[in-house]
């Protein structure tokens, strides 16, 4: 695909996220796209923290063996 036309849409796809999250929290709760957003951002910054130290207690075991 031509890299312009990568771009473009990638522009684009993140406006009209970046707008529809706006115009959400106008609507009320039942279209409330930016608390669903926030809640799933959340819960992956929880779950990187766990991997990451699941990744430092591997290391660390690993370092231990030798």
């Amino acid at each position: 695909m031509n890299k312009w036309l990568e771009l473009f849409i990638g522009i684009v796809l993140i406006i009209s996220a970046i707008l529809v999250w706006g115009f959400s929290y106008q609507w009320g709760d039942f279209w409330n796209f930016g608390r669903a957003a926030w809640e799933f951002l959340k819960g992956g910054i929880i779950w990187f923290i766990i991997g990451l130290g699941l990744i430092f207690i591997l290391l660390g075991i690993i370092d231990l063996t030798d």
